[in-house]
C-alpha cells in the first residue's frame, strides 16, 4: 500500500511516455486496493479482540474507522496547502509532493505493526491448532451469508461517502460554479466532525446494539441526500458549507459500529478472511462507482435530486442486509461460532 502510493510520486506524464503513465497509474492503484484489502481486516481485529471488556468492542473497533476522517483531513489539507503554494503549477509538480511525503507515514504505521503482539484470540487458535490453511476458500463455504450481507449493508454507508467527498467536488466547482478552496475547506471541517462521531456511534452501539445503530445510520442517510442537495443547490456558500460538514455524520452513525458489526459476525478462525471480503467487495459494488452513477444521473436528469434517490435505494439495500446480519453486541466471540 505504502510503497505503491510513494510511486505514483514519480509516474512519468502524458508527454513523456503517452498512455503508458496512465497505465502505469492504474496500476499502482490497484496494488493500493490490494494493500487496503489486508490492511483493514488487520487493524479491525487487532483493536477488537485486544479489548478486554465484551461492552467496549464497539468503540475500540471504531478507531481503526478513525483513520479514515484522518487521511481525509490530511489530504485536503495538503491539497489545499500544496496547491496554493504551488499556484497554477500544481497540475504540473505540485500534486507529487503529498505522495512523496507520504513514505513518512508508511515508516510510522509500519513501525506501529512491527511492535504489536498477535492478539490473545489468534494465539489461541495456534495453539489449539485451528488455524486454517485456505481460510479464503473455507470462508466462502461455511459463512457466504455474512460475505455478502456485510458487502450489501455498505451501501448506505460507502456510496454517500465518495458522493460527499468525491462527486460533489466535480458537481460544486464543475456544476455550480463554487470556489475549489470553499469545497475544499469544508470536507476539512467535516473530517473534523467524523473526529467525534464515529467514536461516539462506536460507543452507542455498546450501549444500544450495534444493528441497531446500523439500522439508524442507514435510515437517517436515506433522508439525509434530499436535504444535502437542496442544500448544495443553492449554491449560497454558508449553506453549502454546512451541508458538507453535516454529511459525514449520518455516514458515521454507520461507519463507526460498522467494524464491530462485521467483525463479530465471522467465527474467529475465519474472522480476518470474511470480514476483508465483505468489506472490500462493497468497494467493487457501492464506493467505486458511485461517483460514476452520480454523474451519469445528474447528466441524464439534471438535478441532484436525481442522486438523492440512488442514496434512498442504497439505503434502503442496507437496511435490509442489516436487518439480517447476527448481532454479536456483548457477547463471548473468542470460541468459534460453528462447532
Amino acid at each position: 500500500m505504502g510503497i505503491a502510493t510513494f510511486l505514483i510520486a514519480f509516474v512519468p506524464t502524458y508527454q513523456v511516455i503517452g498512455i503508458w503513465g496512465a497505465v502505469i497509474l492504474t496500476v499502482l492503484r490497484m496494488v493500493q486496493g490490494i494493500g487496503v484489502g489486508g490492511e483493514w481486516g488487520g487493524s479491525v481485529l487487532l483493536a477488537m479482540e485486544w479489548s478486554r471488556h465484551h461492552g467496549q468492542r464497539g468503540l475500540v473497533a471504531s478507531w481503526p474507522q478513525f483513520g479514515v476522517p484522518c487521511g481525509l483531513f490530511l489530504s485536503n489539507l495538503s491539497i489545499l496547502a500544496f496547491s496554493t503554494w504551488s499556484g497554477d503549477e500544481f497540475a504540473i509538480w505540485g500534486w507529487r509532493i503529498p505522495f512523496a511525503l507520504s513514505i513518512i507515514l508508511v515508516g510510522v504505521g509500519l513501525w506501529i505493526r512491527l511492535g504489536i503482539l498477535e492478539t490473545p484470540v489468534f494465539r489461541q487458535l495456534v495453539n489449539t491448532r485451528r488455524i486454517e490453511k485456505a481460510p479464503i476458500v473455507e470462508v466462502i463455504k461455511k459463512q457466504p451469508k455474512e460475505i455478502i450481507l456485510s458487502a450489501l449493508l455498505r451501501m448506505a454507508e460507502q456510496a454517500p461517502f465518495y458522493i460527499f467527498t468525491a462527486f460533489i467536488f466535480a458537481y460544486a466547482v464543475g456544476t455550480l460554479h463554487m470556489p475549489r478552496n470553499l469545497i475544499l475547506s469544508a470536507v476539512l471541517a467535516a473530517a473534523c466532525v467524523s473526529f467525534i462521531s464515529i467514536p461516539l456511534s462506536g460507543h452507542i452501539s455498546d450501549r444500544i446494539g450495534r444493528k441497531k445503530m446500523y439500522l439508524i445510520g442507514a435510515a437517517t442517510v436515506g433522508w439525509f441526500g434530499f436535504l444535502y442537495f437542496a442544500m448544495v443547490d443553492t449554491a449560497i456558500p454558508s449553506a453549502v458549507f454546512i451541508a458538507i460538514v453535516l454529511s459525514l455524520i449520518p455516514h458515521d452513525m454507520q461507519y463507526g459500529p460498522q467494524a464491530a458489526l462485521i467483525a463479530e459476525a465471522f467465527t474467529p478462525r475465519l474472522r480476518y478472511s470474511g470480514s476483508s471480503l465483505g468489506y472490500q467487495l462493497a468497494s467493487v459494488i457501492a464506493g467505486g462507482p458511485a461517483p460514476l452513477i452520480a454523474t451519469a444521473l445528474f447528466a441524464h436528469y439534471q438535478t441532484g435530486y436525481a442522486i438523492s434517490i440512488y442514496i434512498v435505494a442504497c439505503a434502503a439495500v442496507s437496511l435490509v442486509a442489516a436487518a439480517f446480519m447476527p448481532d454479536y453486541t456483548g457477547k463471548d466471540i473468542s470460541l468459534e461460532y460453528d462447532d
